[in-house]
């Protein structure tokens, strides 16, 4: 088995659906994926929760796709399977952020329609702002808004007691809405439109 070739291993699997032949592509393939789920989810624990998934999917997409070379496929695969979450986190946050702020819609106004250049300098205002929060603020709002961490789950990942994670999500949210409403940027907008095309 180990001398097939990747192609070889597919269709070995199309046609007997040895489920060892799934599990050669994973091996040679394992670090590689891994690799690309961490650079879009700046996670590790994600990042091996999205593998997983990945290859999960591959004991029935295997069968029925058409694939021409097993690697760039499979980054591909693996690739817009991490987009797909960071669109989720990105409709999540902003079902979170819009709850708890509906005073900034009312006073805001319907989102304004940016052209490619505004978004590009509004999205490189939110990164510099987002950098410039304090660690522990950075990392509370992260792991609240983003990967929908609890309160408890935070506090134990990082150290904190519960008042002082809700303090930094608040204070970080705070100083994100300042520095961006002073530079005349709807900041709930621009936040979700930020997750989705950081990657």
């Amino acid at each position: 088995m180990k001398n097939l070739s990747d192609e070889q291993l597919v269709t070995a699997y199309k046609l007997e659906g040895n489920t060892a032949y799934v599990g050669e592509l994973y091996k040679r393939y394992l670090v590689m994926c891994f690799s690309v789920a961490v650079k879009y989810l700046k996670d590790e624990d994600a990042a091996e929760d999205a593998v997983m998934q990945v290859f999960e999917q591959l004991f029935t997409v295997l069968k029925t796709s058409d694939i021409k070379v097993v690697k760039p496929w499979l980054y591909t695969i693996c690739k817009n399977h991490c987009l797909g979450i960071l669109k989720k986190e990105a409709a999540s946050l902003f079902d979170a952020m819009q709850e708890n702020n509906q005073t900034d819609f009312m006073e805001n106004g319907v989102e304004e329609t940016l052209s490619a250049e505004e978004k590009e300098k509004t999205l490189e205002a939110l990164e510099a702002a987002i950098m410039e929060l304090k660690p522990e603020q950075q990392q509370c709002i992260k792991g609240f808004y983003l990967h929908g961490n609890t309160y408890e789950q935070i506090a134990v990942a990082h150290g904190f007691t519960l008042n002082e994670v809700k303090s930094h999500i608040q204070n970080g949210k705070r100083n994100l809405k300042i520095v961006l409403n002073q530079q005349g940027i709807n900041w709930v907008i621009i936040w979700c439109i930020w997750i989705i095309n950081h990657a």
